[in-house]
């Protein structure tokens, strides 16, 4: 043969290429499809038909046909896995370990990837690739349930699934396909979920003795000893006192020193933190520098114990040597009825040092205020005098008012009005006097506001200084030599000072009561007209309410 060229297959109509089926081979050869189709019809006209219709070839039947979606629905190869997840910037794990499973569907070929959830693991799981047919290579070619097998790696979508397992059913249906399934391998432990995982418990012999009973029976009572602590390696040796605790719950030790006043050091409160402490140590550990030595239960042959304590010995505890001098008393009575051989020898107490005389402040030398005056002599910087904030907000713009006239035996002073005010919020006094015409004085501020002293104490004493208790009607309020007379008062002092009647006395509550013409019993003033002193002496207007006045 020779002739080796293709029929043509395209032709061209109306300007437009058309394809057309070949009528010949290659190389002229006649085509196999009418080969076939001629054979065919030679077989259909060869066949005889049968002469009787109820004959037994008649009825030879044929196998119904049955579609796959119908013979291979629900039957799904199921698969376990798993694939790794990569973590950056951790110190514990590089990788992490993540099941999976991947089911395929017989009847479409379709497949899908799911991930087992767990609780509370803060990962987005459950379906990782939703049902479809999963791509095998970049020709989009999907992968087929022939390509499946155990330990054998899966790669979708940028991911390697690792297939170690599957189930009965897949087993099954993949020998009887003819494929050798492989053997299934163990998923790999997570390393993180490992360290996640609590330890194993260590069974061992129980003991005799109940550490819960003691610590149930005995938390919280603890034995107290007053040592003192000869600190012989310091450069000045000095003895210096401690306290040392013993928690019978746990059977630890704390040791706590006693700060003294202005003694220079700086008041750590533990001396020794709380700890059994070691009183003998194995042989085997002996050797080793016990400076970096922990000591644990394993080196340790007995720790100390309350019998090991008692007052009048002296011991030594981490290096240091301790005197017992005396206890509390609950670890008396505890010795008592636990350890009645332990006999307790208390020594000499320790002499305590005479504490330096209190200092005595100076008397008051009247010049500024007592407060101004006291801070000189309680610090070097003197700081201003602390105010009562309470009272002051409390009592804010609160004034008692009172007339009061001046007692003098200057026949020019009989007639002059005074307005006598005293400030809660500070216990100052002013006053104020009132104008008169043609009498020849000057109205105005007689004083101002200050705190005025009661008569009769010295420069050397501390003074006493005047209070709403002391300002009754007719009694005589003596201002720095002057003397004042009480005549009359507004109704808001009657009713502040009923407030607190139990601060004031009743011989001045009567005394307003009287003069402001208002009884207990009936709880506001009378309509009868009061005797007034001769002279003008006027009341305090009602509209000011105790209101502190404009200067």
């Amino acid at each position: 043969k020779s002739a080796y060229h293709r029929p043509q297959t395209l032709s061209y109509r109306n300007g437009f290429a058309l394809p057309r089926q070949p009528t010949v081979g290659i190389g002229q050869d006649p085509l196999r499809s009418e080969e076939l189709a001629y054979n065919y019809t030679n077989e259909l006209s060869s066949e005889t038909v049968a002469l009787y219709p109820h004959d037994a070839s008649s009825h030879a039947t044929w196998p119904e046909f049955i579609p796959a979606h119908v013979a291979l629905d629900k039957k799904v190869l199921r698969f376990h896995g798993y694939f790794r997840q990569s973590v950056l910037q951790s110190p514990h794990e590089t990788a992490r370990v993540r099941p999976m499973v991947l089911y395929y569907y017989l009847e479409d070929d379709s497949a899908c990837i799911m991930e087992p959830r767990v609780e509370n693991s803060g990962l987005v799981q459950g379906k990782l690739v939703k049902r479809q047919r999963l791509p095998k290579n970049e020709r989009g070619e999907p992968y087929h349930w022939k390509d499946l097998n155990l330990a054998r790696d899966l790669a979708v979508f940028g991911v390697v699934y690792r297939i170690a397992d599957c189930d009965a059913f897949t087993r099954e249906f993949l020998e009887s396909e003819g494929i050798l399934v492989n053997d299934p391998e163990p998923t790999p432990v997570d390393p993180y979920t490992a360290r996640r995982a609590p330890p194993q418990r260590s069974h061992v012999t129980p003991s005799d003795f109940d550490q819960q009973m003691q610590f149930l029976t005995l938390d919280g009572k603890v034995l107290r000893f007053y040592a003192l602590w000869d600190n012989m390696d310091a450069l000045y040796t000095e003895t210096r006192s401690v306290i040392i605790q013993y928690y019978l719950a746990d059977d630890t030790v704390e040791i706590r020193e006693n700060h003294q006043a202005n003694s220079g050091r700086d008041p750590f409160p533990v001396l020794m933190r709380r700890q059994r402490l070691p009183k003998t140590i194995r042989e085997a550990s002996e050797p080793f520098p016990s400076c970096v030595l922990e000591a644990s239960s394993q080196e340790v042959q007995e720790y100390y114990s309350p019998k090991d304590f008692w007052v009048g010995g002296a011991m030594r505890l981490m290096g240091r040597s301790l005197r017992l001098y005396d206890c509390d008393g609950f670890t008396r009575s505890y010795y008592q009825s636990n350890y009645p051989e332990v006999e307790f020898k208390p020594p000499e107490p320790p002499k305590k040092e005479e504490a330096p005389p209190e200092r005595e402040v100076p008397p008051y030398n009247g010049f500024g205020s007592l407060e101004d005056s006291l801070q000189n002599c309680l610090s070097l910087v003197p700081q201003p005098p602390r105010k009562d904030l309470k009272k002051m907000l409390e009592n804010e713009h609160k004034v008692l008012r009172y007339i009061a006239r001046l007692d003098s035996q200057n026949p020019d002073d009989e007639g002059r009005h005074f307005i006598l005010s005293y400030f809660l919020a500070s216990n100052m006094i002013s006053i104020f006097e009132r104008s008169v015409k043609n009498h020849g004085f000057i109205a105005g501020k007689f004083l101002k506001k200050t705190r005025v002293p009661k008569p009769g104490f010295q420069a050397a004493d501390k003074p006493q200084f005047y209070s709403p208790a002391d300002f009754a009607i007719g009694a005589t309020v003596v201002v720095f030599s002057h003397r004042f007379v009480l005549t009359d008062a507004d109704h808001y002092v009657l009713k502040y000072l009923e407030s607190v009647s139990d601060q004031i006395p009743s011989h001045t509550l009567e005394s307003l009561r009287n003069r402001l013409g208002v009884h207990p019993e009936q709880g506001e003033a009378s309509n009868e007209p009061q005797e007034e002193e001769k002279g003008d002496y006027g009341v305090v207007e009602p509209s000011s309410h105790g209101q502190e006045p404009a200067e």
